[in-house]
């Protein structure tokens, strides 16, 4: 899961990057509306936290021109007031979820957790297909009872791969969601990646494969 962090506060921005990257999230940030709105108009993002009250382009615009757009990701706000006018203002232009600083950790991470698995792409904690199991928790892929751990950009491949359940996804979209935009990162550093993945299915015994779909990318499906 991709999440895009729009806040011009530096310091909770960095804050929010390290508890959701702890958290097995894949995390982008922007520190100013503008910056905000262009990445989310990339659509690339599973989910947003937006901040109301920034220079410029303030939240609410931000949000605004998102739904006019037609990104319909979930999209939790970020405000310093409580003031029920504003989060009825949020709630009537598109956003899902309101939350007040200063906020504990726990309850972001279960109000993502809560919109996420309003979203029908969403599956839960704990993700299947075909004969195999992935705990977003633990990073444990899983057959029956046997079961292997997964280093974090294994993880997040192998998640991409599930949750699109059978449908091509390109090198560049791994690349987009994974690395992010600026990133380095070349297609044969997903296919070394890929590699360990198709190990570690073998070591669980799986009957599920990662198929190689040549000059596109890959998707997941059963072994013939």
């Amino acid at each position: 899961m991709k999440i895009l962090v729009v806040d011009d506060e530096r310091q909770l921005t960095d804050a929010l990057v390290k508890i959701l990257e702890q958290n097995n999230y894949s995390v982008d940030c922007a520190l100013n509306g503008e910056d905000g709105l262009n990445l989310a108009l990339t659509g690339i993002y599973d989910f947003i936290i937006l901040d109301v009250m920034m220079p410029g382009i303030d939240g609410f615009t931000v949000l605004k021109a998102l739904r006019n757009k037609k990104i319909d990701v979930p999209i939790l706000m970020l405000t310093a007031k409580s003031e029920i006018s504003d989060k009825i203002e949020g709630l009537n232009l598109g956003a899902d979820d309101y939350l007040t600083k200063p906020f504990h950790t726990d309850e972001l991470l279960a109000r993502i957790r809560a919109l996420l698995r309003r979203k029908d792409t969403f599956m839960g904690d704990v993700l299947s297909f075909n004969d195999i199991t992935l705990n977003r928790d633990t990073l444990e892929l899983c057959k029956n009872e046997k079961s292997i751990l997964l280093g974090k950009k294994e993880f997040q491949i192998l998640e991409m791969l599930f949750i699109a359940n059978g449908k091509i996804i390109n090198k560049e979209k791994f690349i987009e969601k994974i690395w992010g935009f600026e990133s380095e990162a070349e297609y044969n550093t997903i296919e070394v990646y890929v590699s360990f993945l198709r190990k570690k299915l073998n070591a669980v015994g799986s009957l599920t494969e990662i198929k190689s779909v040549r000059g596109i990318g890959y998707t997941l499906g059963e072994k013939k």
